[in-house]
């Protein structure tokens, strides 16, 4: 079939991906790449599930019935497991900037002022603003 090709692609492509990474990625980056993933598994299982919609009645036999529907299941599993990679990432993200915002309030020293403050969490600030907007937007593909 056609698919093996575009998944040994997708698969290379990821490999090279993955190791062009470090170990040590954000919770940001976590959830970009499982959206990433469940884009690439949304994908498979559209195509796959139009080839199995498009098998002709009168001509289909049931291994090709068989084999078309294994490769929708297949598919299936991993928009599943990536679905919830993405959401333990979302979360991470969220707590992660929220934790830091705490943490970045707790650290100013006591004389600080409202503008000094307000200035020295912007970041934290931004990211918070980032991760929820990110977690509640919903995917995006």
């Amino acid at each position: 079939m056609k698919r093996f090709p575009v998944i040994g692609l997708l698969c290379v492509s990821v490999a090279f991906g993955l190791s062009a990474c470090s170990d040590d990625s954000s919770p940001e980056e976590e959830a970009t790449k499982a959206a990433a993933d469940l884009c690439t598994d949304l994908t498979a299982l559209k195509a796959d599930n139009a080839k199995l919609k498009a098998l002709n009645p009168a001509t289909a036999t049931k291994d090709q019935v068989k084999e078309a529907y294994d490769a929708v299941q297949d598919d299936w599993d991993g928009v599943k497991e990536n679905l919830s990679k993405l959401k333990d990432a979302e979360r991470e993200a969220v707590k992660s900037a929220a934790e830091n915002l705490k943490k970045g309030y707790e650290d100013l020293p006591g004389d600080t002022t409202g503008k000094d403050a307000l200035t020295q969490l912007q970041p934290q600030i931004q990211k918070l603003d980032e991760a929820t907007t990110d977690a509640s937007t919903g995917l995006r593909c």
